[in-house]
């Protein structure tokens, strides 16, 4: 027995981090039938700012590390198998003036005896004069999602930042650059120990000391940045073809400012370790109440103390409406496939989705239908979270469009003679010829009809 669309919602989890992800199975382990909004474009792509880490190497059970999107697939896949109900769109509004509350996503109305709200945080820009130029053109926050594009191959990259999360990214960037520059802007890095010996132990990067970035070069894509010490005095210039943001974040409490007491950053307020907020029913969970620790795994343990929080408030005032499950055991949890590169041998000229320049070639050639080809890196965790909407456009379509997936890591030249310059690209092609060409996550609506128009 399940609720119906109309009914009041027990729990309405928002953001889908690893806090809302483990408030989320907690709930639907309790049947209470948690609805979970994902977010998609407001506040940061959902799984959080996980989704834009490699190596995640102290989340307890993998010895060897994880990467961080396949760690939140995994987090996903376990809600979903429990019973969690996902909408993967922004949520719009919430109105917690009335009960129960009001919430307004993918163009309809949600109601909730309860929420939490696990918003997360959204990464800081520098707000450099010129930034808005390069941006995409050579600047970027995501040096995990953007790092692997041909045009940041084997030239001078940088990176602003102290923290762990930089010096992440500057050893993750050795990988593709000819050399790193770390900007760091006081004496010392604020990252952990083992991070920063990583980073002091690596020949191939640099680290400036006391120094910021104080204005861009370049002409249609960056091409170098200039430096000024902690006084404001010029200091180098750096010729380098890619700049990396690593500096800090900030809340994502815009839906429920002047509904909730934030502090002087943004951040929820509630009492130390506890998730409940001002208003009773509403919960916290994760970055969103935590400027502190931001940790995964304490993101995940709060998500946790919500749901529990939630739970004993929903039965203490009777509003609990648990489902009965026809099955006590759930089926097996369902994890993303990696796309297999076809070769002339295993090459389906029908087959909606397939990995690899062979398909491309012979698709792009010989298609007559639209075909669509997405550019991503397998670290990518904004490609992890676009491709399962265009697998729906493909199947919504019943077959009338076609899908090719380009590996950077394996076609580095395909994705420069196609002008890619970050992940995920994804380009729309008929009859050999380029119609659109979209950069990050889209709404699945707007490919969709994008499609529809060249069949």
């Amino acid at each position: 027995m399940v609720q119906s669309a109309a009914a009041v919602e027990n729990l309405v989890v928002i953001g889908s981090g690893p806090a809302g992800y483990t408030a989320a199975l907690y709930a639907a382990r309790a049947n209470l039938n948690p609805l979970l909004i994902t977010g998609f474009q407001d506040g940061g792509i959902p799984g959080g700012q996980l989704m834009t880490t490699t190596h995640v190497e102290n989340f307890p059970g993998f010895p060897d590390g994880i990467l961080g999107p396949e760690l939140m697939d995994r987090m996903k896949s376990q809600a979903v198998r429990w019973g969690t109900r996902l909408v993967e769109a922004d949520v719009d509004s919430l109105d917690l003036s009335s009960r129960p509350f009001q919430l307004q996503a993918d163009g309809r109305t949600i109601t909730a005896q309860s929420v939490i709200l696990a918003t997360g945080a959204s990464a800081n820009r520098l707000q450099v004069d010129g930034e808005d130029t390069f941006w995409s053109h050579g600047i970027s926050a995501c040096a995990i999602c953007d790092g692997a594009t041909p045009q940041f191959r084997n030239e001078q990259l940088a990176v602003v930042g102290g923290g762990d999360s930089a010096c992440e990214e500057a050893v993750y960037l050795t990988k593709y650059g000819s050399k790193v520059h770390l900007i760091v802007r006081k004496d010392r890095l604020r990252a952990s120990r083992a991070m920063a010996d990583r980073v002091q132990a690596n020949p191939q990067i640099e680290v400036h000391w006391n120094r910021q970035v104080k204005r861009f070069g370049g002409s249609d894509w960056l091409a170098s940045i200039e430096l000024v010490d902690g006084d404001g005095r010029p200091a180098e210039t750096l010729p380098v073809r890619g700049l990396f943001y690593a500096i800090g974040h900030t809340p994502n409490t815009g839906l429920v400012k002047g509904q909730l007491p934030l502090d002087e950053k943004g951040y929820l307020i509630t009492e130390p370790g506890q998730p409940a907020t001002a208003i009773e029913g509403v919960f916290s969970a994760g970055d969103v109440a935590d400027q502190q620790w931001r940790q995964a795994i304490t993101a995940a343990a709060s998500g946790c103390q919500a749901a529990l929080a939630a739970e004993r408030w929903l039965t203490h005032h009777d509003l609990a409406i648990t489902i009965t499950r026809d099955n006590v055991e759930p089926e097996a949890a369902e994890l993303p496939q990696p796309t297999t590169t076809v070769t002339e041998q295993d090459f389906d000229s029908d087959a909606l989705w397939q990995g690899g320049s062979y398909a491309l070639r012979r698709l792009y050639h010989e298609s007559t239908k639209p075909l669509l080809v997405i550019y991503t890196s397998p670290s990518c965790g904004p490609c992890h979270v676009f491709k399962p909407q265009l697998k729906r456009v493909l199947t919504e379509l019943d077959g009338a469009a076609q899908m090719v997936e380009i590996n950077l890591e394996e076609d580095a030249d395909i994705a420069a003679q196609a002008g890619v310059t970050g992940t995920p690209t994804l380009q729309l092609f008929k009859g050999k010829a380029l119609k659109q060409q979209w950069r990050g996550v889209q709404q699945r609506s707007a490919v969709k009809a994008a499609v529809e128009a060249q069949i």
